[in-house]
């Protein structure tokens, strides 16, 4: 709705309007999440700002369905929650959105601090319970309603960004106002140029220059820059998983993704070691596993392109820029001066090994199955992992031509955020998205189907079927340990999907899978695809 046109229909308005107004004037379109009595007036005022409000079947889902949609949309994500046991369903995906850099605004419904003092029902500290995992808390006082939201989304989106906390107490939300506040002028910031000598000076002696992307290109959209950069220079590309795509994986610059597979880490260190500087762009050590931790000398010469400096511990760096990576990428290009690097063809090599060491196989299982739906998913379409076993040789073998076309938790590597993900995605898109996900993941978010159903999105979802918690299965074995805990028994997920409103079939051959993924994604609503697969089918492939 028109904001002139707001304030001229609504003269006496509440402080749950203000704030939904203010969240829309700040990007937000739609939010996600389940209602209780504390938050009725804030869902009236969505309705009125024009922000859509998406029920999920859990607030954790909910979390990730907001995700999904910012990815693709680029909306600002809204996360709602009511006192009590709706706050903390959520703390997992808030934690996950700390570690995972996404802007999600987190409200939450609170009783008065006067009736608190009394009444205990469902009451404890939202803020004392939620401050460790954002970068900050507020609660709302009468007349504060818009700057608090306009300081949250700022804190939000700023540096590196990340989860925000807001509760709002009863008595603000339902508090009659006179008039909605006027948002405030817009200040534009002010750009200062940093000074790139050190950086100029080891780029102009480097002749095996190693460029590590990582999330902060994602974010801020910095691809045309890296891009730019790396042919400048003449340097071979790693990147995280999370920043798959920053660099379309079918350029040859492109080695691959690194940080969670110790087949591909293996394949890449020579490259690491023989390099004479390495420049992290953007690159944000959360994702990496620990193998990772100082995995180059002191000695090496490191340019750290950083959207905010972390005392992380992980590896040493000579030159430290923080800010803007995308303005740092382009000043580095700009006083770079071409050379020929890499005389040995060390990047072609690895690049070739890589591809190599994650080949499909011949024979019937989760290799098969993620080259047989590579082969059928349309080029662009947004898929999503969970976390798993399956989500490591994805990572490896899935390529991605543009960024945000693969999205999982990295930092945190939560399970069951795959289809949440996959149905804000598809929301967003308004097109077919593929959830690939193993059994055990499926099974915590079996209620969000429903919520798929409800909202008419399109999602595939190829579900690896093997009875076992596989990834950790494969470390007991590893440390020597007994079976235990890992084992459970087996869905019909085909079934399951039928009951609610999707279509679901029994995958057990590599011709099945093709026939049916690409009729799939001809049809509307949810697909449902049940892939059987062998216990301990992962062993050896990453």
């Amino acid at each position: 709705m028109d904001p002139a046109g707001f304030a001229r229909s609504a003269r006496v308005t509440t402080g749950a309007e203000i704030v939904a107004k203010a969240l829309a004037d700040g990007g937000a379109s739609h939010a996600f999440g389940i209602p209780g009595g504390e938050v009725l007036a804030l869902l009236d005022g969505f309705r009125n700002a024009g922000v859509r409000f998406v029920l999920a079947k859990h607030e954790n889902p909910a979390g990730f369905m907001a995700e999904g949609f910012w990815h693709v949309s680029g909306d600002l994500p809204v996360l709602v929650a009511t006192l009590g046991p709706g706050v903390a369903n959520a703390i997992n995906v808030v934690a996950n959105a700390m570690q995972d850099r996404v802007p999600l605004i987190f409200i939450t419904g609170c009783v008065d601090q006067a009736l608190a003092e009394s009444y205990t029902h469902q009451v404890f500290d939202h803020q004392a319970v939620l401050r460790p995992v954002v970068k900050a808390s507020f609660r709302i006082a009468p007349g504060a309603e818009r700057l608090v939201v306009e300081k949250a989304i700022a804190i939000a989106t700023s540096g590196r960004p990340g989860p925000v906390h807001i509760d709002l107490p009863i008595s603000v939300a339902e508090a009659r106002v006179d008039a909605l506040p006027a948002p405030p002028p817009a200040i534009k910031p002010i750009v200062t140029a940093a000074d790139f000598s050190a950086c100029a000076a080891l780029l102009a002696g480097a002749r095996r220059p190693l460029v590590i992307a990582g999330l902060d290109v994602v974010t801020e959209g910095a691809s045309a820059a890296l891009q730019a950069f790396v042919r400048r220079i003449g340097a071979p590309v790693l990147t995280t998983y999370k920043a798959k795509g920053v660099i379309s994986e079918d350029d040859p610059a492109v080695i691959g993704a690194v940080g969670l597979s110790p087949k591909a880490d293996a394949i890449v260190r020579p490259l690491i070691e023989a390099a004479d500087l390495i420049v992290l762009a953007g690159y944000d050590p959360i994702e990496m596993r620990a193998g990772w931790r100082h995995l180059w000398p002191a000695g090496k010469k490191v340019i750290d392109l950083v959207a905010q400096d972390m005392q992380h511990g992980m590896h040493h760096s000579t030159v430290i820029v923080e800010g803007r990576v995308e303005a740092a990428l382009q000043a580095l290009s700009a006083s770079a001066t071409p050379a020929e690097t890499w005389p040995d063809g060390l990047p072609a090599a690895t690049r070739t090994k890589m591809q190599a060491a994650f080949a499909p196989g011949e024979n019937w299982g989760p290799q098969a199955a993620f080259d047989i739906l590579r082969r059928v998913t349309p080029r662009n379409t947004v898929v999503t992992a969970d976390s798993g076993a399956h989500r490591i040789l994805l990572s490896q073998m899935w390529d991605c031509y543009e960024p945000r076309t693969l999205l999982q938790s990295s930092g945190l590597c939560t399970m069951g955020c795959a289809l949440p993900l996959a149905i804000g995605s598809a929301m967003a898109a308004r097109a077919h998205t593929l959830c690939i996900v193993g059994d055990a993941g499926l099974e915590m978010v079996l209620g969000e189907l429903a919520t798929a159903r409800d909202l008419g999105v399109s999602v595939v979802i190829a579900v690896l079927v093997d009875a076992s918690l596989g990834l950790i299965e494969l470390k007991q074995r590893q440390s020597q340990l007994a079976n235990t805990g890992v084992d459970f028994g087996e869905t019909d997920f085909p079934a399951v999907a039928r009951a609610m409103g999707g279509h679901g079939v029994l995958v057990e051959n590599a011709k099945k899978l093709e026939c049916e993924a690409e009729a799939a994604f001809q049809r509307p609503g949810v697909s449902l695809l049940a892939c059987k697969i062998e216990r301990r089918a992962y062993d050896g492939l990453f």
